[in-house]
């Protein structure tokens, strides 16, 4: 698909309205996951890396008010003539509108897993996201209290995508071990 935003632009509108911080690493795990799921299913693996992008760009500036949150970023890209299917889906991935499509499932499951992931691999004797491995994933999972701002219902919604709930897990970590480095992980 052709699009106007490079992501070399499309990263330097993250780091003028997000800055270098934890965001910032959570904004790039949301792309590398997103990149993965792609890969997966043969799909646009830079569309759908620059949805996850962008997906928080208006987060500093909405934070505190979760009802404008996608709709300032909504704002702020218009002058990118962006597809409205990456525009929906990055308004779907809190809930604001349902999701439709792969690209919506895909960013709606992938945001809370990166989180979950890195507590996980935080959690893990080793630090290291390449130490996880689907047992110990999956253990952490069923702990209700663990990482628990990471929504199971948006991570096990990954069956709308066809996949069953180790399978995303993986590939999600899979994604975000390609920036390990990055993450300190």
């Amino acid at each position: 698909m052709d699009i106007s935003l490079s992501r070399d632009t499309a990263y330097q509108l993250v780091l003028e309205k997000i800055g270098e911080n934890n965001l910032l690493k959570h904004i790039l795990s949301v792309e590398a996951g997103m990149r993965k799921i792609a890969e997966h299913f043969d799909e646009d693996v830079e569309y759908y890396g620059l949805t996850g992008l962008l997906h928080d760009l208006d987060y500093n500036e909405t934070k505190n008010d979760e009802a404008r949150h996608t709709y300032v970023t909504k704002e702020w890209l218009k002058e990118y003539n962006l597809p409205d299917e990456m525009l929906y889906a990055i308004e779907a991935h809190p809930g604001h509108v349902p999701c439709r499509t792969r690209l919506d499932w895909a960013l709606y499951c992938v945001d809370p897993t990166t989180g979950f992931l890195v507590a996980a691999a935080l959690m893990h004797p080793e630090k290291k996201l390449s130490s996880l491995d689907a047992k110990f994933i999956l253990k952490r999972f069923k702990e209700k209290r663990f990482a628990a701002g990471a929504t199971r219902e948006n991570m096990a919604a990954c069956e709308n995508l066809g996949l069953g709930l180790e399978e995303f897990l993986l590939l999600v970590r899979d994604g975000m071990m390609k920036i390990s480095e990055k993450l300190g992980i």
